[in-house]
């Protein structure tokens, strides 16, 4: 699965913020790994340099292989804190469109006998 990591210039896009949203990310995805291409991540600070409580955004986008992408976005006071809440969320995403996917991938229903 490849991962991209994107900030915008007001959060600090250093590699250790990367590498530890990159870590956090894929530990709580890591069941999901085998059946997504990718996973994009966004973060970015929405007030600047005004301040203010939860003004960090993180926004994951998840490419399940032959699906339509799924994307989640979560505020916080900080970018790792809004990145940790971000992959619960699509991971609870995840779960119920894989679920889905595996209740449909039955043996059609017999033909009713009236």
């Amino acid at each position: 699965m490849q991962f991209q990591f994107n900030s915008d210039s007001s959060v600090m896009g250093t590699e250790n913020v990367a590498e530890r949203i990159e870590a956090s990310v894929r530990h709580r995805l890591e069941r999901f790994e085998d059946r997504l291409t990718r996973l994009e991540v966004h973060v970015s600070d929405e007030n600047g340099r005004k301040g203010g409580g939860d003004d960090k955004a993180c926004t994951i986008e998840a490419r399940p292989r032959g699906s339509k992408p799924i994307g989640v976005t979560a505020h916080a006071a900080d970018v790792d804190t809004a990145a940790r809440q971000a992959a619960g969320t699509l991971a609870q995403r995840l779960e119920r469109h894989f679920g889905k996917a595996e209740r449909h991938k039955h043996d059609p229903s017999p033909d009713k006998v009236m």
